[in-house]
């Protein structure tokens, strides 16, 4: 296998690995309005993701910096044409963090429930974006190349709110809201934990319907792909993992449900990535102006030093986000939040 697929491989496992890390805190945060009754359960859910929240984000960079690094073009045409969508992802992303920060300050209740506002909707944008912009790479987009090399992307943030983009930002939406639901279940005790496993049973069967419409039209749109039959596979196993999950959750196995949601983001961005392979991104105007893997890729030296980069640190880093999931595993109550705490 050439260094140029294999990067576009691990660039693809950094992205999921993000979706599936962040997921559930984008999740975490949805919840805030609907399972925080007072500022005790909601100073409960936030620190369900406290110790890792800024560590899952990493993935983020990191694929971002590997995807800058190995494929150039693909990170150029990418962020010019969809940098609309992307600065709204920014912002949200930023306003989140920081309020996970400030909330605590204790400034009176206007103050935390404006940061509360912050949280939630800086939760609900990325993976709604996130999944818009994914569905299109899926399903194409109008690029075109350039006289002097490269390409450009000829739409607007219009052109991606197409309804396969928007089914996709759902299908992203509910995924991580469901996934959040069981990791608070996973993570708390006592009347938090018994309304996450409730409010996940339901939001989970939304989820399997948006889920199932969504696959089954990716797989719909690309029966002469050359990778049809790895795309099905995908799309069964994100399928029954997702149903697996929800059985885990309603017979209050929130371990097995939280394997199987991590499942089933793991296996639907997969499909998506092998619809477009061999190729970065579809021309929507010709097929003759996609963008291939060769094309867009940096010089053999880079990927050869990038890979012996990514053999030596991976493990550590994968290493090191265990062990913190490890040392903060114990559940937790209302009674573990101080009485003075904001």
């Amino acid at each position: 296998m050439e260094l140029t697929t294999i990067w576009f491989f691990i660039v693809g496992v950094l992205l999921i690995g993000y979706f599936v890390l962040d997921g559930f805190d984008f999740g975490v945060g949805m919840s805030l309005p609907f399972l925080g009754r007072d500022n005790t359960d909601r100073r409960v859910i936030i620190n369900t993701i406290g110790p890792v929240w800024d560590l899952n984000e990493t993935w983020l960079i990191v694929a971002g910096a590997s995807l800058f690094a190995a494929f150039p073009e693909w990170y150029a045409t990418m962020f010019s044409g969809f940098y609309l969508a992307l600065l709204v992802i920014l912002v949200a992303l930023i306003l989140r963090g920081v309020s996970f920060e400030y909330r605590h300050l204790g400034k009176g209740q206007r103050w935390t429930r404006w940061f509360d506002q912050f949280i939630f909707w800086g939760s609900v944008v990325p993976p709604l974006l996130w999944g818009v912009a994914f569905a299109n790479l899926a399903q194409g987009v109008p690029i075109v190349p350039m006289d002097n090399g490269g390409w450009i992307y000829e739409g607007t943030l219009l052109t991606l709110l197409n309804p396969y983009g928007l089914l996709g930002g759902l299908t992203m939406l509910l995924l991580t809201f469901t996934h959040g639901l069981v990791f608070i279940s996973l993570k708390t005790a006592g009347d938090i934990r018994d309304r996450a496993r409730a409010m996940a049973k339901g939001v989970g069967l939304v989820t399997i319907v948006a889920g199932a419409g969504f696959l089954i039209w990716t797989v719909l749109q690309h029966l002469d792909s050359p990778t049809l039959w790895v795309i099905v596979l995908c799309a069964i196993v994100a399928a029954v993992s997702l149903i697996g999950a929800w059985v885990a959750n309603a017979v209050g196995r929130e371990g097995w449900a939280f394997t199987g949601n991590a499942t089933a983001i793991v296996f639907a961005l997969l499909a998506i990535f092998m619809s477009m392979f061999p190729y970065l991104m579809h021309s929507s105007v010709d097929p003759a102006y996609s963008m291939s893997i060769e094309g867009a890729a940096s010089s053999p030296r880079t990927l050869e030093l990038m890979t012996w980069v990514a053999v030596f640190t991976l493990p550590l880093v994968l290493a090191y986000q265990a062990w913190t999931y490890w040392i903060f595993r114990k559940r937790l109550t209302r009674e573990s939040i101080p009485v003075d705490a904001h």
